[in-house]
């Protein structure tokens, strides 16, 4: 089996086993396609599954030092090498061969941004004031729905959009929300009885007919909503409230989650509540969180300028 031959089954693979998304899918098929033409390069060839066993730490290592020459970030390099390793992972489970090197090399160190969390104050403004989001009042709704939404129950924008028509959660209905999220995972959120309201009223102004199994928010024209309409209405609101560029939809999710652990929550029902598979990535909010009292501190403390 060639190089190639392998990639295409375990894209495959990650499609029907792991029900990957066409996103993950194409961002794999990235990875391994420059890690491939490099080593076409490298050794003059492509080599073929027993050529891939006989890779040695130094050709890892030439292949992030070429990516690193090229401009990639050590973030860029870091999802690379972790494609490469899953993608060897696979092989060796299929009988194939498995890459000893890999074990031995490092991964480009990544230091991740803190989420960009809106104050409490600055939410607050967003969401009481529905009516600057567009000047069509179904429209406006719609956007003041979705952002509840997002901040309410921490959705992704993504997960927000993609709700179907039967899953609207309405006033009366105490049941949560269940949401798919990244890798078709399934979880369930609870909602709050102004989010309800909110969705309530986006229903009774909505013009277009949206039967059960049909997306839940629409495009002026009727269509399925998308990501890019969203970002542009929360555009519209940061000029018209005078928010900060940070205010976009997926600060709206960060700002749920920084929020929840500032008034005490558990980081693992946060964690459950955002459909994190990992803990260490729900702990980026306590980074967020120190940060805002070292700022209330310095702002407080009689003796702290300086500090």
């Amino acid at each position: 089996m060639t190089a190639d031959e392998a990639r295409a089954a375990f894209l495959a693979w990650l499609a029907a086993e792991r029900r990957a998304s066409p996103a993950t899918l194409r961002a794999y098929e990235g990875d391994l396609g420059r890690f491939f033409g490099f080593l076409a390069h490298h050794l003059g060839g492509l080599p073929d599954r027993a050529g891939l066993a006989r890779l040695g730490l130094a050709d890892l290592r030439a292949f992030l030092a070429h990516r690193a020459t090229e401009g990639a970030s050590n973030a860029t390099r870091a999802r690379e090498l972790a494609a490469i390793r899953t993608f060897f992972r696979f092989l060796a489970r299929t009988g194939g061969p498995d890459c000893p090197a890999l074990k031995l090399i490092a991964t480009p160190k990544v230091r991740r941004p803190s989420p960009r969390a809106l104050t409490v104050a600055e939410t607050e403004r967003l969401v009481d004031e529905p009516d600057l989001l567009a000047e069509e009042p179904w429209i406006a709704a719609r956007d003041a729905a979705l952002v509840l939404l997002l901040y309410g129950c921490g959705l992704r924008s993504g997960e927000a959009v993609g709700l179907l028509r039967r899953d609207a959660p309405l006033p009366g209905k105490d049941r949560p929300l269940r949401v798919r999220g990244k890798g078709a995972k399934e979880r369930e959120v609870p909602v709050l009885p102004v989010v309800r309201d909110a969705v309530a009223r986006y229903l009774a102004l909505c013009p277009h007919l949206l039967a059960p199994e049909s997306p839940l928010f629409r495009g002026a024209r009727g269509g399925p909503l998308n990501d890019r309409i969203l970002r542009r209405a929360m555009q519209r609101a940061r000029s018209a409230l005078g928010l900060p560029e940070r205010a976009t939809p997926h600060s709206l999710r960060h700002s749920f989650a920084t929020h929840l652990l500032a008034a005490g929550a558990d980081l693992r029902i946060i964690q459950a509540l955002l459909g994190h598979a990992s803990l260490s990535t729900t702990q980026r909010y306590t980074t967020v969180d120190e940060t805002r009292i070292l700022e209330v501190w310095r702002a407080a403390h009689p003796r702290a300028k300086g500090a």
